[in-house]
C-alpha cells in the first residue's frame, strides 16, 4: 500500500505542476514572425565590416592584380591573385572584446614575435611568425572599442614587405572608422 500511496502522491505533483504552468496569458496581439518595423529581417548589412577598405585599395595595397573575398566566422579574407610571388591571402579581423594586452599574450604563447609601432598617434602592434618573412599582422585599438588587425600573407619570393602592406591596410581601416 505504501508503494502506491508514493506514486499517486508523485502523479498528483506532476498533475499539478503541469497544470499550473499554463495558466499565464500574455497581452496583447499575436504578429507573424517578421511584421514588425523596427528590426532588419533581412540581414543585408551583416557582412558591412569586409567592406571597410575596398577592394581596389586591397589589390593596390599589396601588389596584387586581384582580390576575391570571402567572410568566415570572426575574419573577412581576401585571396590575392598575381602578386610578384603569386598568390597570397590577406585577412581583416575585428575582435569587439578584444585589447592589444590580450593580443600581445596570445602571440607570445604561440611563440610569434611583437613589436609596438606607431599606426596614426596609436600604440600598436606589429607581429611577425618565427622564421616567416612573408607574413606579417599589425593590430590596433579600434576607434570605439576592441581590436582590429590585417595579416598580409605572400607566398616565398619577391613581394613588397608584409607589414608595410598590413600596416596600410590598418591605417585605411582606422581612417574609415572615425
Amino acid at each position: 500500500m505504501k508503494a502506491r500511496s508514493v506514486l499517486v502522491a508523485a502523479l498528483a505533483l506532476v498533475v499539478g505542476v503541469s497544470v499550473g504552468g499554463c495558466g499565464k496569458t500574455v497581452p496583447g496581439t499575436a504578429q507573424p514572425a517578421g511584421s514588425g518595423t523596427g528590426v532588419n529581417t533581412k540581414f543585408d548589412k551583416l557582412l558591412r565590416e569586409c567592406d571597410v577598405v575596398k577592394n581596389d585599395d586591397i589589390v593596390k595595397t599589396t601588389g596584387a592584380q586581384a582580390a576575391t573575398g570571402s567572410f568566415n566566422g570572426a575574419v573577412c579574407m581576401w585571396s590575392l591573385e598575381g602578386t610578384p610571388s603569386g598568390d597570397g591571402m590577406v585577412t581583416l579581423n575585428w575582435y569587439e572584446m578584444g585589447s592589444l594586452t590580450n593580443e600581445k599574450a596570445t602571440n607570445d604563447k604561440l611563440g610569434y614575435s611583437s613589436s609596438n609601432v606607431n599606426v596614426q598617434g596609436r600604440r600598436s602592434l606589429q607581429i611577425r611568425r618565427p622564421n616567416d618573412t612573408d607574413s606579417c599582422g599589425v593590430m590596433t585599438p579600434a576607434a570605439d572599442t576592441g581590436v582590429v588587425g590585417w595579416w598580409v600573407n605572400y607566398h616565398p619570393g619577391g613581394h613588397g614587405d608584409p607589414c608595410v602592406a598590413a600596416q596600410k591596410l590598418v591605417e585605411l581601416t582606422v581612417n574609415l572608422s572615425r
